[in-house]
Parts: structure tokens; C-alpha cells; sequence
């Protein structure tokens, strides 16, 4: 087929994708039949223009089932085209994978499918032997294994990467793959393990240019093990770095979420104590144009709440915003802190006037459950937060004074103690003279 037909069909195609999107898909899926024709055909006068438009096909072909939410489709487009990819250059077919497969980003429930799509490229690539290509896709799989919390599959493979990445030496590699460690450890709780792996993957982005994108989620996990160590001050000097690097990215038109950072920031502030800097934050340049939206609607309401103690605001919101609070792992943790700690003043609050109260009347005043306020007490008792006991057969709560420390017990030790020397002194001088 001349190289005139192959741009004619192309046209055609690309007019009528939006109103018959079947016709469309037919006359993409010809051009593409037309390559394998080519490849046994051998070399001919216009080859490379036919390439030129066959790789347009297949990029338009991937956008149409895009568009339709046909992940299966697409899934087929990246298997059937690659005697296509065997034909062009190495760098090229990695950016047309990569370009195929962020299609299956915007079809829901496609993570399983395209799980499998790329274990099969990664065995084609691992038998065409196209080694960098391989690990750019190993390292897009260990993120679709992190997002479905397979943390097991995710660290055994961040390892065979590390393996083979070390002696190739490619340190810009080496930082994406040790942040994604780094992630993975963070979300079976292992802290030390997680530090241990972003700090390898701060030393290896020192040794090259490292690209803001990439800078910008170092800065970001930074901020995220600081706050689960509970560094609200270091965490938000970090989230704020990530939040101007992503900001000014997003200018530029490279994209960038800078929208996670910010809500961030504001979590440190009111994890901080300090929620009358959320507003204070909401009305900076760069934060202006995310000020409206709900995600950080929800944070403005969480500040409200807690610079009012009121644990009624604080569960109304958790309920009103709960899509938005939930969804992140980070922001479900602090908020659950917080609210622990909001009961705990609470509870504080209402049982201070008294030396002895009825759980029940505790629970009505905070507006929980008496066996979930019981517990509470009872844990707040053994931390020593106060001076206790529930009383389970009269429904009470015993409040006592905090006792004061009787110095006479630590004194007595310490003379003993003396005593114990000076004994000790004297058996030595016993031993010498005799």
C-alpha cells in the first residue's frame, strides 16, 4: 500500500473517530496489518514514511480505546504491534510502549490488566535482550504492585532491579528504584528500612543532575517519614519544597500534583497546633488556585474543628469529606492521631470538675458509645494521663487527686546507697592491712 493511501486512511480515520469510532478502529487496524506485510516484504523506496504513518496509527489506536475504556483492546494493540516495534529504533519503541501503556491510566479497573500487559513486555524485552527498556518497565510494574499494597512481589523485584542496576551503574535509575523501596517499606511499617533506602537514593541522585520531577518526590517521602516520626516543623519545610518545585513545574506545562503537597502542608500546621496558619497558608500566590476545591475544603474544616476542641466538627467533617480524607494512607494516619488525642481533651475537659462520674454521662457528653469511652478511660488511665479507676459494677468513674512525690523513699535509697560505699571502702583498707 503506497505511503499516499496509508496518510489518505489516516485522515479519514482521524474525522470520523468521534462519530463512528468502529470504522475508525478498522482503518487504524489496516494500516497496522500493512506492517507485518512490509516486515516480510523487506526494505522498499518510502519505507520510512510508512513507518512514520504506522506508528501514528498505533498511537491513535491506543487513544481511541482510551477514550472508549477498552483496556482488553489496548492491551491487544501493544501484543499484536510488535513485529511493528522490532522494526524501529530502540529508543523509539521504549517511548511507544511507555506512551501505550500510560493509556491504560485513565480506564478504571485496569490495574489487573495492565499488570499483565507489562509482565509480558517485560519477558519480550528480557528475550530481545533491549535491557534498558526492561527496567523501565519493571520499575513502572514495582509502582502498579505498590498501589495494590502487593508490597511482597513489589520488594522481591526492587531487589533483582537493585542487583543488576548497580553493576550497569545508572544512578538515575538507581534513585527511582530506591525511592520506590523506600515507599514499599513504609507501607509494611518499616521505618528504618524505608530511611535507610531514600537516603541511598538521595546519595545516588547527588552523584548526577537530578530532575525536578524526581527531586520532588524525594523531598516529598522526606516530609512523609519526618511527620510519622512525628517532626511536624522538618516535615513541612520539605512538603514546601515539593509544593514550589511542583508548582512551578506545573507552570511550565511538565505537570505535577502539587495539590498532595499543599494539603500536606496544611496537615503539619494542624498537627502543629497552629490551624489559624491554614488560612493564613491558603491565601499565599501559589496556593490560591487549589483553595476552592475540596480536597482542601476538607482540610479547612479539620483545622476548624481542632482550633475549636470540638469533636462533634471534627467527626461531622470525617463523615462530609470522607472520600477525600480516606483515600490517603498519610492523611488517615495523622488524622486518626488526632482525633485520639481530640478525645483524650475531651474527656479531659468533662471529667475535671468531678471526683467521681457516671460513664454513661461521659459518653452522652462526647457523643460516643459508653463501651468505646470505657476503653478509652481505661487506656488513659494505665498511660497515667490521669489518676483513676472504673469502677464496672456502679457505672462510675473514680477521679483521684495526683498524689505528691514522697521524697522520703528516693532519700532512704540514696543513703543506703552511701552506706554501701563507705562499707565497701572500708573492706578494701581490712584487705590491705592484713
Amino acid at each position: 500500500m503506497a505511503a499516499e493511501s496509508f496518510e489518505s486512511l489516516l485522515k479519514e480515520a482521524q474525522s470520523i473517530k468521534e462519530t463512528n469510532p468502529g470504522r475508525a478502529e478498522r482503518i487504524y487496524q489496516k494500516i497496522l496489518e500493512e506492517s507485518s506485510k512490509d516486515q516480510k516484504a523487506g526494505p522498499s523506496n518510502g519505507n520510512e514514511q510508512r513507518l512514520r504513518d504506522q506508528e501514528v496509527a498505533l498511537v491513535k489506536l491506543g487513544e481511541l480505546y482510551r477514550d472508549t475504556k477498552n483496556a482488553q483492546g489496548l492491551a491487544q494493540v501493544l501484543l499484536s504491534s510488535r513485529s511493528f516495534m522490532t522494526s524501529t529504533a530502540k529508543a523509539k519503541t521504549a517511548k511507544l510502549i511507555r506512551t501505550l501503556l500510560d493509556f491504560f491510566n485513565p480506564i478504571p479497573d485496569s490495574k489487573e490488566i495492565q499488570t499483565k500487559v507489562l509482565q509480558d513486555n517485560i519477558e519480550w524485552a528480557r528475550s530481545e535482550k533491549r535491557i534498558f527498556l526492561k527496567h523501565s518497565l519493571e520499575i513502572r510494574l514495582v509502582g502498579l504492585l505498590l498501589e495494590a499494597k502487593r508490597n511482597g512481589p513489589a520488594i522481591q523485584l526492587i531487589d533483582t532491579l537493585l542487583t543488576e542496576l548497580k553493576r550497569l551503574d545508572d544512578k538515575l535509575v538507581l534513585t527511582e528504584v530506591h525511592l520506590l523501596e523506600s515507599k514499599v517499606y513504609r507501607n509494611i511499617e518499616n521505618l528504618p528500612k524505608s530511611k535507610a533506602a531514600l537516603t541511598s537514593a538521595r546519595t545516588a541522585a547527588n552523584a548526577i543532575y537530578c530532575p525536578p520531577y524526581l527531586q520532588a518526590q524525594l523531598d516529598l517521602q522526606s516530609g512523609i517519614l519526618h511527620a510519622d516520626d512525628k517532626d511536624y516543623k522538618t516535615a513541612y519545610s520539605y512538603f514546601y519544597e515539593t509544593f514550589e518545585n511542583l508548582s512551578a513545574q506545573s507552570e511550565e506545562g511538565e505537570g505535577g500534583n502539587a495539590l498532595v503537597p499543599l494539603k500536606y502542608m496544611l496537615l503539619c500546621k494542624i498537627m502543629l497546633n497552629l490551624p489559624d496558619d491554614v488560612t493564613a497558608l491558603l491565601s499565599l500566590k501559589l496556593a490560591l488556585k487549589y483553595s476552592q476545591l475540596r480536597d482542601v475544603e476538607c482540610m479547612r474544616s479539620i483545622a476548624r474543628a481542632h482550633k475549636g476542641r470540638n469533636l462533634a466538627d471534627f467527626e461531622k467533617a470525617l463523615r462530609e469529606y470522607h472520600k477525600e480524607l480516606s483515600s490517603d494512607s498519610t492523611i488517615r494516619t495523622h488524622l486518626a492521631a488526632l482525633y485520639d488525642t481530640l478525645l483524650e481533651q475531651n474527656l479531659l475537659r468533662i471529667i475535671e470538675p468531678y471526683s467521681v462520674v457516671e460513664v454513661e454521662y461521659v459518653a452522652q457528653q462526647v457523643g460516643q458509645g459508653r463501651q468505646s469511652v470505657e476503653a478509652k478511660l481505661s487506656q488513659m488511665i494505665l498511660d497515667k494521663v490521669f489518676h483513676g479507676v472504673l469502677d464496672q459494677g456502679r457505672g462510675c468513674l473514680l477521679v483521684f487527686e495526683e498524689a505528691e512525690a514522697d521524697g522520703a523513699y528516693d532519700a532512704s535509697i540514696q543513703t543506703l546507697q552511701q552506706v554501701g560505699k563507705v562499707v565497701e571502702s572500708l573492706y578494701e583498707k581490712a584487705t590491705k592491712v592484713a
